[in-house]
């Protein structure tokens, strides 16, 4: 297993001392892990299970229940296409190849590079919108908004490597 910055672990013990005598704390501090560090790494189980008196088997069953945790670093930007029957007929599965391929990253996985995740998701209640895709916080929807997600992808790749 691989060994997580030091200012994770100070973060970590913070959030779960914040959260600890709320009710929920278990779903608060996975959030709030999830969100300053981007992923759930297993130390961050294992404190929040210390603190609530559960396993960490229980702690794990929670962060793999809900599909918005993952435990896995994810990269600077991330991408999810709805595969939902409304956007996979509209295309979606062509625009997760074409975005994978543009990217070099795998379909529900990091670039080597580390900045593009790629997750295939299930519907995400936009269907009118068909085909769907969200990079970051920026919904992209219908095939006339497709040039524009285009060029956002391939503004981030030449940016990276002017500034990387």
């Amino acid at each position: 297993m691989k060994k997580i910055k030091e200012e994770y672990l100070v973060r970590i013990d913070e959030i779960v001392k914040m959260h600890q005598d709320k009710p929920g704390p278990v779903k608060l501090m996975l959030h709030e892990v999830q969100k300053e560090l981007g992923y759930i790494p297993f130390e961050a189980i294992e404190a929040i299970s210390e603190a609530t008196n559960r396993s960490a088997a229980d702690i794990y069953g929670v962060v793999t229940f809900y599909s918005q945790f993952t435990t896995e670093p994810k990269g600077k930007h991330v991408i999810g296409v709805c595969l939902g029957t409304a956007c996979y007929v509209n295309g979606s599965q062509t625009i997760l190849e074409l975005l994978s391929e543009m990217t070099g990253c795998p379909v529900n996985g990091t670039s080597s590079d580390g900045l593009f995740s790629i997750d295939a998701t299930r519907c995400v209640g936009a269907c009118g919108l068909a085909p769907v895709v969200s990079v970051d916080d920026t919904v992209f929807g219908c095939q006339k908004q497709l040039e524009e997600l285009k060029m956002l992808v391939l503004n981030y790749i030449k940016e990276e490597r002017v500034n990387g």
